[in-house]
Order: C-alpha cells, then structure tokens, then sequence
C-alpha cells in the first residue's frame, strides 16, 4: 500500500525519487507502538494478582486466620486507595490523562480487593446476613464516586454492575443469558428500565459534557440490557403489541445515536436486534398459517441479502464517505 501510494506521488511528480526513498525508509524505521498491549498485559497481571491472592489465601487459611487475612486484604485495598487519592489531580468533568503509569491500576486493584473483602466477610462471618441486596448496594455506592473522582472507566463498569446486581440483575456478559429468570416479569421490566436510564445517562453525559468518555460504557451495558430483556418480554410475556412498540422506540433510538455519532458499532447493535426481532414475529406468523416451507427459505435468503446491504453500505447509512477522494 505504502509503495503504491508513492509511487503514484512520484508519477503525478509531487515527489522526486530521493523524497520517496526518505519517505520510505522513514515509514519502515519508525518506532512501533505497543502502547495498548503493555496496558492489556498490566490490567491482566492486576486481575490474576487479585486471583493469586485468593487462592494463596484459601491454601493457607487455616493457618493464617480469618482474622488476619481480612487485615492484610483491607490494607491492600486502603494502600490502592490512598495512593489513587495521594497522585489524583483536581476533580472535573472533563476526562483526566493518568497521572502515572499505575495510577489507574491502583484503582481497578483497591476496587478488586474491596470486593474479596466483602465477600469473605459475608462468607465466612454472614456479615450482611440474608441482606443480599445491602451487600451489592455498598459497592454501588463506593464505585460511582470512584469512577467519577478519578476518571476510571474500569470503576464504573464494576459500580453498573453492581447496581444491576442490587436490582437481582446479572449484567455480566457472560452471565447475562445464564444468570437471570427470564420468566420473571418484574425481573424483565427492570432490566428494560435500567437499561433505558443507563442510555439516558449516558446520553447527557455525551450531551452536557460531563465525563463525555463514560458514555460508551454507559451505552454499552444499558443498549444490550435493554434489547435482551425487551426481546425477552417479547418472546415470553403476551404484550406483544406493547413489546414491538418499545424495540421499535429503542432501535430508531440507536441507529440515530449511531448516525450522530458515527459509530458502527452502536448502528450494528440496532440491525442486529432488529432482524431477531423481527425474525421472531414474521415466523410466528407464518406458524399460524399453512405457508409452504419455501417461505421460510426464501426469507432467510431474502434478509441475509439485506444484511449483507448493511455490511457493503454501512458507511453511507452514517452519512460518512465512501473513500477520501470523493471529497477532494
């Protein structure tokens, strides 16, 4: 690609043959980033030093003592803390650069070890009784703000799923299908509501500027609450009217969230959920019906085609150009 770029520089003479070799020599010289991979590999050690704990702990708990390894986890969680608190800048609601390379490690790992402290002392001493929901509500509580003070996406992520757990809702990815009565209609109507005010939230963080970066976690949780639980209703509850209305409401909401904001991602979310719901009523239809099988066929083959639209055409249906030529 870099070779033909400038060797089409060269033929229209924007550049001589010595200015395409610096070119090229300076492209195949220059440092490569692995910015993101050394973050990934220190996230991954935070989380497996949370796991070797636990497990050094459970090895050893006979010998060491309830006691004392609900000490040194606190400690651990307090030093996290203190450190985050001692290196954090002044609060604002615009989005904060890390004011160390383990600044926003600290964080994720004092909000790691305040859970393994909760849940041992819940374990092991029944700290909170049968309050199950207490137990969720105090991270929510901490988590928030946490995020908030020190700019940490990895806080809120753990503070919305842990108001979705105060709610009796598993938000987990891999939980959220495995987790959850879905024949539970209180469950279900929670889980839409939530989801629209997380998508709310997220919408004005976007919209007033406050934590603007939040709003693609805020987005993400809510928009896949949101359609699995409003296709659940759909598929279980007889409200089908009711059901249709509120998707509909919901994917016209995304693909113009998606087309303000360019993203593909969101825009695919709203095709996706769309064609199950879709597919989902047009089949319950045609089952009432003495339709041929070739029906079935023949709208399967007629969506993938219309799928395959939406691959080939996603750029003109968020308004973007098609290749940087056209504009010049």
């Amino acid at each position: 690609m870099l070779d033909h770029i400038l060797d089409s520089l060269k033929s229209a003479e924007l550049i001589t043959a010595d200015e395409q070799t610096q070119l090229k020599q300076a492209e195949l010289n220059k440092p490569f980033s692995v910015h993101w991979e050394l973050k990934t590999l220190l996230y991954l050690g935070v989380v497996l030093l949370n796991i070797g704990l636990g497990y050094l702990i459970y090895q050893h708990v006979d010998t060491i003592g309830h006691a004392v390894i609900i000490g040194i986890i606190s400690l651990v969680c307090l030093a996290c803390f203190g450190y985050a608190a001692q290196k954090a800048a002044l609060f604002t609601l615009k989005e904060l650069k890390s004011p160390t390379i383990y600044f926003d490690y600290a964080v994720l790992l004092g909000c790691l070890t305040f859970l393994t402290v909760e849940g041992y002392l819940q374990y092991q001493y029944t700290f909170f009784g049968t309050r199950y929901g207490l137990a969720a509500f105090i991270p929510t509580l901490l988590f928030f703000p946490v995020a908030y003070y020190f700019d940490h996406r990895g806080a809120l992520s753990l503070g919305i799923v842990a108001l979705a757990a105060w709610l009796g809702i598993s938000i987990a990815p891999m939980d959220m299908l495995n987790s959850n009565d879905f024949s539970n209609q209180p469950l279900v109507y929670t889980g839409v509501l939530l989801g629209i005010v997380l998508c709310f939230i997220g919408y004005l963080s976007a919209l007033k500027d406050i934590k603007k970066h939040f709003a693609f976690s805020y987005f993400n949780f809510g928009s896949h609450l949101f359609f699995i639980t409003a296709l659940t209703a759909l598929f279980n509850f007889n409200q089908e009217l009711l059901f249709t209305l509120i998707l509909l409401l919901g994917i016209a909401f995304f693909i113009f969230y998606a087309r303000k904001t360019t993203s593909f991602y969101f825009l695919l979310l709203a095709v996706v959920y769309t064609y199950i719901g879709l597919t989902y009523l047009i089949i319950k239809a045609l089952s009432h019906t003495d339709a041929d099988p070739s029906v079935y066929f023949l709208y399967f083959i007629v969506s993938c085609g219309f799928v395959l639209y939406f691959i080939f055409n996603y750029k003109k249906i968020l308004t973007l150009q098609q290749n940087f030529s056209e504009n010049h």
